[in-house]
């Protein structure tokens, strides 16, 4: 049977919890480059840009992205400054990439209508590209100390254990708010926030949680039912049906190879991609070679490239083919020289169709 919290622990916090959580964080913070040390003001625009490169994004793998966009892009207007392309390619391999385009219009938003000042409330947040409830949640309170409900993972794991909650995720997300919510204190909201996610990230871990070393230890209900990894519930998943395509790597006997860009909208928007099929769920591979886009001798390489989406799982037939270096680039296609291929806007997608091609960049 779905229990559900009782009415007064949506109302009003565990006595002293929040306490005893910013005492736990005092003594065992992480050190982020993103975060201010004790002491140091936060800077919005490091807190921003690593909230929405964390979003569906480990720790370990955006660190790199982060001090890499920094060296890049070390101010909001820089940011704002810089063209798409150069966006596009330092965000490449890092996936989900709406998020480099909103980066890129919220940060032109940020000069254009608020000086180069990120806004310090919620509400004003929200109105710039890109900024949807979470992230602005988190960049009031981390880097305004603003008194914000900041939910992410980490934060309903840590909140559905500590109330045994049982109702399943996603239905259950503003219930679980509620209960952030009556935790969140008025005092040091931001370094709460944070605390939240260390804790989540550390010792409230999705397997094998170190429930005896938790500062909520003596006010977890699930450790007290000893169901701790159980939590949080979660409605099963339906993955995407299967689809398959053909990608063509054409090389010129330069080293340069043939690309295009994706349109600006929809999956892998705005993109560095070779030319190929579309996508589908079925698809007879016989006609591959008559949309190749060169009239070029083609090798059909054995094996496939296998990439797994968000709500899909893909497979890739890949193409290779030799062209002598006058060869004009057709329509909506052009060359890109063998020194540029490294530092293109490829996805990780089309970053293992060249490595299957034997392309190295």
């Amino acid at each position: 049977m779905t229990r559900s919290p009782a009415p007064d622990k949506r109302a009003s916090p565990l006595p002293d919890a929040a306490d005893a959580l910013l005492a736990w964080y005092d003594r065992h913070r992480r050190v982020l480059p993103w975060r201010a040390r004790p002491g140091e003001t936060a800077d919005p625009y490091r807190v921003w840009l690593s909230e929405v490169m964390l979003q569906q994004t480990t720790v370990r793998a955006v660190i790199p992205y982060f001090q890499r966009f920094l060296s890049l892009f070390p101010t909001v207007a820089d940011l704002a400054a810089a063209p798409t392309e150069e966006v596009m390619k330092a965000w490449a391999g890092l996936g989900y990439y709406s998020r480099a385009r909103n980066l890129h219009a919220c940060a032109k938003a940020v000069v254009e209508k608020h000086g180069g000042v990120f806004p310090d409330g919620e509400e004003a947040l929200r109105g710039l590209p890109g900024i949807g409830a979470y992230t602005a949640a988190a960049v009031a309170a981390i880097a305004f100390d603003r008194r914000a409900v900041v939910v992410d993972g980490n934060v309903e794991r840590v909140v559905t254990r500590l109330h045994a909650f049982e109702e399943p995720l996603p239905g259950s997300k503003p219930a679980i708010r509620a209960l952030t919510d009556a935790l969140t204190p008025s005092r040091r909201p931001g370094d709460f926030a944070q605390a939240m996610m260390d804790l989540g990230a550390t010792l409230c871990s999705p397997k094998n949680p170190a429930c005896g070393l938790c500062p909520f230890a003596d006010r977890c209900e699930a450790r007290a039912l000893g169901t701790a990894q159980s939590f949080p519930r979660k409605e099963k998943k339906t993955e995407g049906k299967r689809r398959s395509g053909a990608a063509f790597v054409a090389v010129r006997a330069d080293g340069a190879i043939l690309v295009r860009t994706r349109p600006p909208k929809g999956l892998l928007g705005g993109m560095t991609e070779v030319p190929g099929t579309a996508w589908a769920a079925t698809r007879d591979d016989s006609g591959d070679l008559g949309e190749a886009p060169l009239p070029i001798a083609w090798q059909k390489l054995p094996g496939a490239v296998v990439h797994v989406f968000t709500h899909f799982p893909l497979d890739l037939t890949v193409y290779r083919g030799r062209a002598p270096v006058p060869t004009p680039a057709p329509p909506g296609t052009r060359w890109l020289p063998a020194g540029e291929i490294a530092g293109a806007a490829f996805p990780t997608v089309f970053r293992k169709v060249l490595a299957h091609a034997g392309v190295e960049g």
